[in-house]
């Protein structure tokens, strides 16, 4: 047998968070301790009251069928937590979503609402899904390119008319993965007005929400006025609530996207299991203090990473959120070639910057996804690499 993989599967790339696991493996067999900074899977247990909660539903065996889809007290708590979390109102019963993650909901919602030959807005450097949604769908993908000399804000006015005028959808994600910079209001009042001229479709991915640190404003999408007329917000107890593994996420904003998309995924899928769901109800409406103490924790472990870089000459910038340090590499290197050497000959995991677009190339992303101690460990390693790089100039 002879198969070959379909031309919207050719337009998507072998995943590079595969490619640098395998390049970990092989470290390891040869005997090498790695430190795995590469994908942004938590290391913190989710809080044990959402765990107990989880236990006790479990232990119901009417409730191991299809669930169809999220059921009221989920919704209800989604509207809880924003209300709580963001100043945001929300009908539970049009304006929230529940996905199988947020990523089940970006990958899907491209095929759902973008014809083959429509164009979408998508940041560059960005989060994969963002463009291999595009590519399932048919769409054509025109890159928004995230400068560090712009903040890393897409700059509008340098988008053509004639994109614009086939244009029906825009990808945004503010705190962002892999770029970490945060937006404020006046950009998404700007974001608003832009979309309403032009008849599109506004994507933001909040994944990052609670994860903002040195006490930056959380701002919500949703929470400027008019953000509901034009666009839809992506989230997900993943990061939050330490969730990842358990596949649980909404969406929340437009009604007419978000049936659009529930369409599209009631022929697809059959629900999240419901003691999932009660977890997640338990975590969207507790008092929160839990997440001020994560925040705390993310933040040492930020710090930890950018001092002990520093001393080796190499100078990062401190990220004001999500989980990830989006870091310049020295001269000398492709990002593709640092990272593989970095795994090699220092036994430090971590994602090149091309992964994410062609912007991304002379960058790398680091996951704090390792207590302080391991962090400053693989700083040193770090250090020594480029030590040893320079005496071998």
């Amino acid at each position: 047998m002879n198969l070959i993989g379909s031309e919207k599967l050719q337009k998507m790339s072998a995943s590079i968070f595969q490619e640098v696991a395998d390049r970990k493996m092989a470290a390891m067999k040869k005997g090498k301790e790695v430190v795995d900074l590469s994908v942004g899977s938590p290391d913190f247990p989710p809080p044990a009251f959402v765990v107990d909660a989880l236990v006790e539903s479990v232990k119901d065996t009417s409730k191991y069928g299809y669930t169809l889809k999220g059921i009221a007290e989920f919704n209800e708590a989604v509207c809880f937590f924003y209300k709580q979390r963001y100043g945001v109102d929300l009908d539970h019963a049009t304006e929230v979503l529940q996905l199988m993650g947020s990523q089940d909901g970006l990958a899907h919602l491209a095929t759902a609402i973008i014809n083959p030959g429509e164009y979408v807005l998508v940041p560059d450097p960005g989060y994969p899904i963002y463009e291999a949604s595009v590519n399932l769908a048919g769409g054509i993908i025109y890159p928004m390119p995230l400068l560090a000399e712009n903040r890393y804000l897409p700059n509008f006015n340098d988008i053509p008319l004639e994109v614009l005028q086939k244009t029906k959808m825009m990808i945004i994600s503010y705190p962002g993965n892999p770029v970490t910079a945060l937006a404020d209001r006046e950009f998404f009042e700007g974001v608003i007005s832009f979309a309403r001229a032009h008849n599109i479709l506004v994507v933001h991915d909040f994944a990052y929400s609670e994860l903002i640190f040195d006490n930056h404003p959380q701002i919500s999408f949703m929470a400027v006025p008019g953000a509901k007329e034009v666009g839809i917000e992506f989230n997900s107890l993943s990061k939050t609530f330490n969730m990842a593994g358990c596949r649980i996420g909404y969406v929340v904003g437009n009604e007419e996207a978000i049936n659009l998309l529930a369409t599209f995924k009631s022929n697809i899928d059959y629900g999240v299991f419901y003691p999932i769901q009660q977890a997640a109800v338990k975590a969207l409406t507790s008092n929160f203090s839990y997440l001020h103490e994560q925040i705390k924790e993310y933040e040492l472990r930020r710090d930890a990473l950018v001092a002990g870089l520093k001393k080796s000459g190499w100078q990062v910038a401190k990220s004001p959120a999500t989980m990830f340090v989006w870091a310049k590499i020295p001269e000398g290197w492709t990002s593709r070639q640092f990272a593989f050497e970095l795994i090699d000959q220092a036994g430090v995991a971590v994602i090149p910057g091309d992964a994410f677009g062609s912007l991304g190339e002379g960058y790398v992303r680091i996951a704090l996804v390792q207590p302080p101690e391991m962090l400053s460990k693989a700083a040193e390693r770090i250090e020594q690499f480029l030590a040893d790089r320079l005496i071998g100039k």
